[in-house]
């Protein structure tokens, strides 16, 4: 090997070419030439031909590119014609994004000059590259497709624009943590007509408040089909590309502030191709949810910690959006949507195939007649129920006969229920069940016995506080929202039992959420938060909190960032 030249064979002698097959190295051996003669070769005759430096440089990029990451830089260190192969087939790179990057830009884009996706990430602790290195960027690789940056802080509207006019091929992008505004974003969507999916996280520039520039909808809005937009102040002004977006099929809004009642009920008062809508963490009421309804071609749908919806939204969507497919609803145990909800999924819904009820409590009526008919229904997630128990679920395993895997999570059911799957639910491939006190390891082990085809994962671990707020996903990780810190303090404890004896029921819904959530700030500092001087023994007074929760609703609802568990199947 060596150059693209060929090499004809491989030689035992020392010399510079080596073969990666092992049974080339050796110092003596035998060929045989035909049936009737046999010729003996020593030190430094050929024994082998090499094959692979005979490869055209086509046939080893299609090689090359079946291996890990690790592998391919492996890979390139074996010689100069390996290295020149690998670097021009490498179409996916990912770079630490500090600013020292700008010198090695030229020389990395030289070698790998067919890069279409492009990954720019830095730390926090560490200066990001400026506007003149993705301006280099730009220029040098103008086939990118695909770019996400992340922490990329120093990044402006003017690095924004001119990586927008340089990589009009664009189709996917993604930030994260960055300080550009309104305009970088609006010279990316006027010049980058390809785009598709848009992703846009924390970006600190958009947050003037009504002084921002709306965003969109620009030549991009003809071809955009996903938008996600998370944990922004003024997500709003996305408004125009929302609208004007046609052709969008997938809309995530995840703990975004603001109220976006009126936004969505423009978006879905006109004419829209949506198909997927994840609302997570969002100050949203039955409105907004309702206007979801008008929507006749949405098929997957994600409420997730919405407390101010109830069952009159549940309704609205289960009879107007006919082809339905999978639902998620997270009540966080507000008791908001119940029964009657449920009953209309289970009248309308004939098409649902997956189902998740977080922190919901439905009554064994309105789960038999769920499972009775849903028909289709392939994939169910019980979670946080203080309802589910042993008659719920032997309901589920006699009547749900398409279930092919579901999860059970923190309800009060015990071996009899899981035993019922030892018959019911013919199709059942899998069942996961985690902190069900009840439910016994030797359960599992008769379950495993009786269907040898069937999987079984059993954590009975102990069940934490909150442990039911969780997100479930089939097939893929989701993430999760933020979860508040469970209240632990006795004292802390007392104020909550003396704020539920006093609140009024006209709190729109969010006093519940945060009465039970104040031991968030049980040993917290909230002076630079509040403005005010409150020690932490005063933040035990039930009218202090109040105000103090009034005040900052909306930075404990969406802001503070923490993590969940996620259940995959």
């Amino acid at each position: 090997m060596g150059q693209s030249s060929s090499v004809h064979g491989i030689y035992t002698d020392g010399s510079d070419c080596y073969s990666l097959n092992p049974s080339h190295h050796r110092t003596t051996g035998t060929v045989v030439l035909s049936n009737e003669s046999q010729t003996s070769f020593s030190d430094g005759d050929i024994v082998d031909q090499d094959y692979i430096s005979e490869l055209p440089d086509e046939c080893l990029a299609i090689i090359i590119q079946f291996l890990s990451s690790g592998d391919r830089k492996r890979c390139s260190l074996v010689c100069r014609r390996w290295l020149r192969v690998e670097g021009q087939n490498r179409q996916r790179l990912a770079l630490s994004a500090q600013s020292e990057l700008i010198h090695h830009i030229p020389s990395l884009f030289a070698r790998f000059d067919s890069v279409t996706k492009l990954t720019l990430r830095c730390d926090r602790r560490s200066i990001s590259i400026s506007d003149d290195a993705l301006i280099l960027i730009s220029l040098k690789c103008r086939n990118i497709t695909r770019l996400k940056l992340r922490g990329c802080r120093e990044l402006t509207d003017i690095g924004m624009a001119a990586f927008a006019q340089n990589c009009k091929k664009l189709r996917k992008f993604s930030c994260g943590s960055c300080m550009f505004g309104a305009k970088g974003m609006n010279a990316l969507l006027d010049y980058c007509s390809s785009l598709e999916e848009l992703s846009v996280k924390r970006l600190r520039g958009i947050n003037e408040g009504f002084t921002t520039e709306p965003i969109g909808p620009g030549v991009a809005a003809s071809s955009l089909k996903t938008l996600c937009l998370k944990e922004l102040y003024n997500g709003q002004c996305f408004g125009p590309l929302i609208i004007g977006s046609k052709s969008l099929r997938t809309l995530n809004l995840l703990r975004c502030f603001g109220d976006w009642d009126s936004l969505l009920e423009t978006i879905t008062n006109r004419k829209n191709s949506l198909v997927e809508i994840h609302l997570e963490r969002l100050q949203v009421s039955d409105i907004g949810v309702s206007a979801i309804s008008n929507c006749s071609e949405l098929e997957i749908l994600h409420l997730v910690k919405t407390p101010e919806c109830t069952d009159a939204s549940i309704v609205a969507v289960a009879k107007h959006c006919k082809l339905l497919r999978k639902l998620h609803i997270d009540g966080w145990r507000t008791n908001r949507i119940g029964n009657v909800g449920l009953f209309s999924i289970a009248q309308y819904s004939a098409n649902l195939q997956e189902l998740v009820l977080i922190g919901v409590n439905p009554s064994f009526i309105s789960i038999e007649a769920m499972v009775s008919n849903c028909r289709k229904l392939e994939r169910l997630a019980l979670c946080g129920s203080e309802t589910i128990g042993d008659a719920e679920i032997s309901c589920v395993a006699e009547k749900c006969v398409s279930l092919k895997k579901i999860c059970i999570k923190g309800c009060p059911v015990s071996d009899l229920g899981i035993e019922a799957f030892a018959w019911g639910c013919p199709n059942l491939v899998k069942i996961k069940v985690k902190k069900c006190m009840g439910v016994t390891c030797e359960v599992a082990d008769w379950l495993r016995m009786r269907r040898a085809l069937l999987g079984v994962s059993l954590d009975v671990g102990e069940i934490e506080a909150g442990a039911a707020d969780a997100s479930v996903s089939f097939g893929r990780a989701q993430e999760d929202g933020v979860e508040i810190p469970p209240v632990v303090s006795g004292v802390t404890g007392a104020a909550n039992a003396d704020a539920d004896a006093t609140s009024s029921s006209n709190s729109n819904g969010r006093s519940l959420g945060f009465k039970s959530r104040f031991g968030l700030f049980e040993g917290r500092n909230l002076d630079p938060l509040i403005g005010v001087n409150a020690s932490v023994s005063s933040l035990f007074d039930f009218n202090t909190i109040r105000k103090i929760m009034e005040k900052f609703a909306a930075y404990v609802y969406y802001v503070i960032p923490t993590e969940l568990e996620v259940l995959d199947f």
